[in-house]
């Protein structure tokens, strides 16, 4: 089956997050999301719908993502050749995640933008906390599970290829 591609003027583009837990990647995912042929692909979303049952620890958390992005990859290439623009709402935290996504990005042909919240660990822990006791998010994090997962970030570098875009 052929897929049609939307007409747009634009080139497609992937949208990347990056930024510690509370950085405000998900709401800055959803006012990206709302351009026209633009579509929302949010990792939270996926991994509480196929595995909440089973996460129960980072290494869980580590496991069962791993196994959504190998899934992903070949439906978000698709979309992006079709001529959709994708806000993917997975972190791009890591080196070894922003290569997984320059993948995505080599294999399509589209453009991107890496969008770094560029946020402090007081106030990520301070909008964590709001997150938590509101309950309105697919997971919840403590002080200690933000420490040992921010111990990991590392902030995207012009030499990875991206096209960055700051927000502080």
């Amino acid at each position: 089956m052929d897929t049609a591609r939307v007409t747009t003027s634009e080139q497609p583009t992937l949208h990347l997050l990056c930024g510690k837990i509370a950085s405000g990647k998900s709401t800055l995912s959803a006012t990206l999301g709302s351009s026209p042929g633009t579509v929302i692909v949010r990792e939270d979303l996926w991994l509480a719908a196929l595995f909440a049952e089973e996460m129960h620890s980072i290494s869980d958390y580590v496991q069962y993502s791993s196994r959504l992005r190998s899934a992903m990859k070949p439906h978000l290439v698709s979309l992006l050749k079709a001529g959709l623009s994708v806000v993917l709402d997975f972190p791009a935290n890591t080196q070894t995640n922003r290569e997984w996504m320059m993948s995505i990005i080599k294999e399509s042909g589209a453009s991107n933008k890496l969008h770094y919240l560029n946020v402090s660990d007081d106030v990520c822990k301070s909008r964590l906390r709001v997150r938590n006791a509101e309950g309105g998010h697919e997971f919840s994090a403590t002080d200690q599970q933000f420490e040992i997962i921010t111990r990991y970030f590392s902030e995207p570098m012009a030499d990875e290829g991206f096209d960055i875009v700051e927000y502080s």
